[in-house]
């Protein structure tokens, strides 16, 4: 653990030592350099304090958010600095070279060009404020996106049915749950006809969800309102006094969602029918690339379903898709999950999208159609890590079944 610590303590080093060569070229004024350092350092002191002193067991979010959001306004855009000047040193020792040749009597190490500090810092700064609107106003900006679907099979009945989805809540990751209030108006005001939630209620602990059970009591929906379980659901990535207390933890969510009005779907299905025709509603387990956990069971919840039935899937991980959903002979049209949050940061234009998140979920963010199936990737509700959103807005979904 010292050892990784003084790997680290190197590398932030010269990194920082990196960045103030820039820094100089900008100010001649003692003051403003000493301050500089004074200012670099308390910030890393802070970071190291809190990480040397972190509980796992601990259910307040503060702390994670905190070094988070130091992490990528500070640290983050002092990154495109680095590689700025990294580039920047590359022409100069070119140039050096070059001009060395034949004439090393008169040849002179080219000085930093005042310009290209300017820019970085410029750069730098721009990056820190995105992010810093994204933790004050983007995590709110919750949109609605609209998809028209064609569901093979469809009973005429359900032809221009309304599926409203939302994922990721990550309860535990907002303080004040009327901040939300917009968001929960927004979802009543498409008028769904039924509401699908994919996983990830809270970030660890049951406990975190228990003050927005009012407000999520107040999202409606004519034909109810399921659920699944995410990753984060099952309290993993937490330290618990007892194993015993541990499996408490799910069977307590299950209940202050059903005090909500969500009923939750472990490995089975519900059924929806209207004039005698039916659609099926599957609702799995978490399912995810190792270590994710890998409790989701399509077997069994499509048991006693017809393979040419509508049906649609809730599953939390996308890459239960490749995996295993699109080749299963239970015949799922259609698969809504979230999970990947679009990694909260990137380009989401409509003729553009890109997130660092792709090159590990290359199906992160929309609508997929593979061998004939299909698969919606919810952007997520809420915010894990990073308290914000720059780029990818957090999203609400409603289909409109064809």
């Amino acid at each position: 653990m010292q050892s990784r610590i003084l790997i680290i303590t190197g590398i932030v080093f010269l990194l920082e030592f990196y960045v103030y060569q820039a820094f100089k070229t900008l100010t001649s004024n003692t003051w403003l350099r000493i301050s500089y350092w004074i200012i670099t350092v308390a910030v890393y002191a802070f970071c190291f304090y809190q990480i040397l002193n972190f509980n796992r067991g601990d259910r307040d979010q503060h702390k994670i958010q905190t070094l988070a959001a130091i992490f990528v306004i500070f640290i983050i855009p002092k990154l495109f600095i680095v590689l700025l000047l990294l580039l920047e040193d590359v022409i100069r020792i070119f140039s050096y070279g070059i001009s060395s040749v034949g004439s090393s009597s008169t040849a002179h190490f080219p000085a930093r060009r005042k310009f290209l500090s300017i820019i970085g810092f410029g750069t730098a700064s721009l990056l820190s404020y995105a992010f810093i609107d994204g933790i004050i106003f983007g995590k709110y900006r919750h949109k609605v996106r609209k998809v028209k679907i064609k569901i093979a099979n469809l009973p005429a009945s359900f032809k221009s049915y309304k599926i409203l989805q939302i994922s990721d809540v990550h309860s535990g990751s907002f303080f004040h749950p009327e901040k939300l209030q917009h968001a929960v108006d927004l979802i009543n005001e498409q008028n769904a006809d039924l509401v699908l939630f994919t996983g990830d209620m809270v970030n660890n602990f049951a406990e975190e969800f228990e003050p927005f059970i009012p407000l999520f009591k107040t999202i409606k929906s004519k034909d109810g309102k399921f659920s699944i379980l995410g990753n984060h659901d099952y309290g993993d990535y937490a330290d618990w006094p007892s194993p015993e207390e541990k499996a408490k933890n799910i069977p307590k969510l299950i209940g202050f969602q059903k005090q909500a009005g969500f009923e939750m779907l472990r490995n089975e299905h519900r059924i929806i029918e209207k004039n005698g025709e039916k659609l099926y509603i599957l609702g799995v387990e978490n399912w995810g690339i190792k270590p994710f956990p890998q409790y989701g069971d399509l077997d069994k919840a499509s048991e006693n379903v017809p393979p040419e039935a509508a049906k649609i899937l809730m599953s939390h991980d996308p890459t239960h898709f490749d995996y295993i959903v699109k080749k299963h002979p239970s015949n799922v049209q259609l698969t809504l999950s979230g999970h990947t949050h679009g990694m909260q940061f990137g380009i989401d234009l409509k003729n553009f999208k890109w997130s660092p998140v792709k090159y590990k979920y290359p199906k992160w963010a929309d609508l997929y159609e593979s061998e004939g199936k299909n698969l919606y990737v919810n952007r997520g509700f809420g915010v894990i890590g990073y308290p914000g959103r720059v780029g990818i807005e957090p999203e609400i979904t409603l289909f409109e079944l064809r």
